[in-house]
Order: C-alpha cells, then sequence, then structure tokens
C-alpha cells in the first residue's frame, strides 16, 4: 500500500512522483490503463476504480479498464454516456463528488453490483495535450466520503496518464503500420448517430461529416428543405464536440427586424438609442467558448451580413454605440433551406460572408429520401407524445406503417412528427390505423392496403436509398440490386420513383 495520510484525506507527495514514475515505464497501453486504476485505487484508498476514454467520434464513453477489490474485473465496453451522473461530469467538465450516494436519488448503473452499498462516489475529468476532455476517472468507495483533496493530484495524475496513453497509441500505430491494411470509411454503426434516429445511407453520410468537424472550429452550413432537422445536428455538432461544456446559443435570423436582430447579437451600451437605460451584452457574448446557430442566415439583412464578415474574419464584436471591439471566441453553425449561391448571383447574398459561411457544407436529405428511417423515427415520435400526453403507449398496424411509408412528406421530420401527435388525438383505442394519419389521398380502406400496394412501397424505399447511396448514378444502383439497368429504370418508371440529378447532390456547389 502507498503512503496515505488518512487524517487529511491528502495523498503523500512522493506516493505520486513514485506511481508517476511506474507509469513512465509501461510498455504498452494495456499495461499503463492496468498500472493507473491499481495505483490510484491505492492512493485513494478505495475499492474500485474505472478509467473511460471517449471514442475518435467522441459519441461514446467506453469502460476500458476497471480495479475492483484489489484485481482487474468487469465487463469492458459500457457506453458511460448512458449514466447522467458520468455524462454530466463530462458535459460540464467538472469533478462530481458525492459523499452520501443515494442510490434512490442517484442512477449508477456504471457501479458493479457489491454485497455492500457503495456510499462515494467522485468523478474526474481527464484532459489531453490540447486541454479537451478526452474521458473520466471514477472511484467509488463503501465507506463515506472520499476526501475532496484528491480531486488535484487525480487531476494532474489523469492528464498526464491520458497524454503518455495517447504518444503510446500513435507509436503503437507506427510499428504496425506496415502490416496493417486499409481503414475502412466509417460507417454510423462505428460513428455512432450523435443522438439522432435514422440507419439509411443518406444519415450515415451526414454522421461521417459530422464526425469530420466535431472538434475542428471550422464554420459549418447547414442545407436542407424546411423541416429536415438543421437545429438538431447544429446542437449534435456542439454536444458531442469539444465545446460541449460552453453555452449553445440559437438565434433565427428571419425572426426579428433588423434593428432589433443586430441589437440582439451584437449587444449594445447604455444610451445607443432611446430606451436603452443600461449595457447589455449580445448573443456572440453570450455564446463565448461556445457555438452560436444562426437559423435562416439566407434571411439576414446586407448590412447586418458586413458586421457578421466581420467577427468570422476578426474574431471581433463591437456593441450598438461603442468605440471599442472586443475579442470573441464563437463557432458559427449557420442553416439554411435556401439555395444561398443563387441569392449571391441575384444580389441578395454578399458573396464574401458565403465563402466564409460555406467552409464546411452538410446538406440534409429529405424524409422522402430515408425510407428506412420513417418507421423508426415514427415509433420514437408515437413513444414520446404519448409521454407528453399522458396516455397509455399506442402501437402501429403494420399496414399503417406501410402506408407512411409510401407518403412524401414536403414538411419532412417535422411535418411526420406534427402527423403523429395528430393520429395519436384521433385515436381512441392503442392501435393506430391508416385512417388516422389524416393524409392526402388516404383510400377509404386504407386499413385493408393489399399485399401488393404494402410490397411497392417497401421497392419504392429500397430504389431511394440505392439512388441515394450511389449519388443517382443507375449504373451503380442496378449493379449493387442484381438487377439489368433497363429492369431499374422500368422499375422506377412503374413505382414513381425520380431521378434525382447529380448536381442536386450536394448542398453548394464546389
Amino acid at each position: 500500500m502507498l503512503p496515505f495520510n488518512a487524517a487529511a484525506a491528502v495523498p503523500d507527495v512522493a506516493s505520486v512522483l513514485t506511481g508517476l514514475s511506474a507509469l513512465a515505464q509501461c510498455q504498452s497501453t494495456a499495461e499503463l490503463q492496468q498500472k493507473l486504476v491499481g495505483w490510484l485505487a491505492e492512493l485513494g484508498n478505495c475499492a474500485l476504480v474505472q478509467l473511460y476514454l471517449l471514442d475518435a467520434s467522441h459519441s461514446r464513453l467506453p469502460l476500458c479498464c476497471q480495479w475492483l477489490d484489489g484485481q482487474l474485473g468487469g465487463e469492458h465496453g459500457e457506453d458511460g454516456l448512458t449514466a447522467p451522473l458520468l455524462a454530466y461530469s463530462l458535459s460540464q467538465n467538472t469533478p462530481l463528488q458525492l459523499d452520501e450516494l443515494d442510490r434512490s436519488l442517484h442512477a449508477t448503473p456504471f457501479l458493479p453490483a457489491s454485497s455492500a452499498a457503495w456510499r462515494s462516489l467522485l468523478c474526474q475529468p481527464i484532459l489531453d495535450r490540447r486541454q479537451q476532455v478526452g474521458g473520466l476517472l471514477v472511484l467509488a468507495s463503501r465507506a463515506r466520503g472520499l476526501g475532496r483533496a484528491l480531486t488535484l493530484p487525480l487531476d494532474m495524475v489523469g492528464n498526464i496518464a491520458l497524454a503518455q496513453l495517447h504518444a503510446m497509441q500513435q507509436a503503437e500505430l507506427a510499428l504496425q503500420a506496415p502490416d496493417l491494411p486499409l481503414p475502412e470509411p466509417a460507417t454510423a454503426s462505428k460513428l455512432g448517430s450523435f443522438g439522432l434516429i435514422g440507419e439509411s445511407p443518406a444519415m450515415q453520410q451526414v454522421y461521417r461529416l459530422i464526425s469530420k468537424v466535431l472538434h475542428n472550429p471550422v464554420t459549418v452550413l447547414l442545407g436542407g428543405e424546411t423541416g429536415t432537422g438543421k437545429e438538431l445536428v447544429a446542437r449534435a455538432i456542439h454536444d458531442y464536440g469539444s465545446r460541449r461544456s460552453q453555452p449553445f446559443i440559437a438565434q433565427n435570423c428571419s425572426a426579428l427586424p433588423e434593428q432589433l436582430l443586430e441589437s440582439e447579437l451584437f449587444g449594445y451600451r447604455k444610451g445607443a438609442f432611446t430606451g436603452a437605460n443600461q449595457d447589455r451584452e449580445g448573443l456572440f457574448d453570450a455564446a463565448n467558448g461556445g457555438t452560436l446557430f444562426l437559423d435562416e442566415i439566407g434571411d439576414m439583412p446586407l448590412a447586418l451580413q458586413a458586421k457578421l464578415l466581420r467577427v468570422l474574419q476578426e474574431g471581433e464584436v463591437r456593441p450598438l454605440g461603442s468605440n471599442q471591439s472586443h475579442r470573441v471566441d464563437v463557432r458559427i453553425v449557420a442553416a439554411t433551406h435556401q439555395d444561398l449561391f443563387s441569392q449571391v448571383e441575384q444580389g441578395g447574398f454578399r458573396e464574401d460572408l458565403y465563402y466564409r459561411l460555406s467552409h464546411f457544407p452538410i446538406s440534409l436529405p429529405p424524409l422522402r429520401e430515408r425510407g428506412s428511417d420513417i418507421r423508426q423515427l415514427a415509433l420514437q415520435f408515437t413513444q414520446e407524445t404519448c409521454a407528453f400526453l399522458q396516455r397509455s403507449h399506442c402501437r402501429w398496424s403494420d399496414t399503417a406503417l406501410a402506408y407512411l411509408a409510401t407518403q412524401r412528406f414536403p414538411g419532412n421530420v417535422r411535418e411526420l412528427k406534427g402527423l403523429i401527435a395528430r393520429a395519436l388525438l384521433l385515436c381512441d383505442g392503442n392501435l393506430l390505423l391508416p385512417e388516422h394519419l389524416d393524409l392526402p389521398n388516404t383510400p377509404t380502406q386504407a386499413h385493408r392496403l393489399t399485399l401488393r400496394e404494402q410490397l411497392e412501397a417497401v421497392e419504392r424505399n429500397l430504389l431511394n436509398e440505392a439512388l441515394q447511396q450511389h449519388n443517382g448514378n443507375q449504373t451503380l444502383t442496378a449493379r449493387m440490386l442484381g438487377l439489368p439497368r433497363r429492369t431499374l429504370l422500368y422499375r422506377m418508371q412503374r413505382l414513381g420513383v425520380a431521378l434525382r440529378p447529380r448536381s442536386q447532390a450536394q448542398c453548394l456547389p464546389k
């Protein structure tokens, strides 16, 4: 056992230095993780130490190593983000100490089963070299109080160990590089869905693009039709990125007149205009260190576009009525349902601002191109709406789901969600039928859709997804489906599947 000052609950300095020296001599990442949790268990005189590390996409927090009652043990791979206590400590980047752990008040599924109850808990975020949260150290004891003085040494030890771990991982990859095959393209199952719903090829592409910008300060421009979930994607970029512990501020640029929008974004000083009785900070200041989401950026007046351009170029904000600018660190995520390039050509949007905003465009697919996601979205929205309405759970009939899949939904996900809420209000029982959907051209006997109609709906969705996956290329789509190209064209014409031109596959022109 390492020296430990139990009276003051302060680890001995010499023991900390000795432990760090032992960690420095580790030859592999596995050995480093095992020695770290074992040493911290002795250092903190506690029965349980867990090491959680964020994965590459920062969408999961798997358990990497665990020390329990003097030995390594426990199942690895559990996602710590599913535990509210761990998710809170990670997202807020702050230590969490519970000296009186009450299992009836605190959900602790991450703690292993024990004959004696766990009485105290300490969660300590650990930072990487860029001072971004890279994981968590979790200490638990069956006695009350772990000692707040552990926070400082844990912070230091964890950060040093994480830096060494990353360096060893890079060295191991370099040694294995000649024998490693080329990496496979990332898929949604590898990246995670970032809290979004959908596993269609179109959404997998969105997840791939999101993963590229999580930890980069580049400005993101979200495009797509109304109701495709642009604000949800903006929140996902913030919540799963390095700024997760900082504010996320959203502003619809079409919701306010020009003068009010300017004061809302940039703030003002006392006396700047009639009614300005005191200084007020703007949304850029409120979002300092975090993310500012500017929805419907295409509706921003030209005069304000010039001020926004300066913020993007110089990182400085000048409030109304002030002669001085001050620096802010804000990540901009903008969104629009319009074609900004066409607006630039027509003089309705500044060209220089357009190129500043479009560093990394992400186009969100309309719901009609996400055929297999409609069922998943419908089931999720039904569950959420039933909870909101405080009514018993409703299930979908197979014919209702099949009929739902035949619709094009011009209002996209937002329309689908509203449609389901209305259907639940119309449904007197616990079974949703097609007649509850109140869709245009609903057949009188919609709940008696023939087998052929249901099969055509499934085939239509498969064709849409295959075309989306291959960017409208008929040859590749036919090859993937095992059909002659002529048969593919015939089936598309018969089922009313429109071929989207390739030029429309991107949110913005290259």
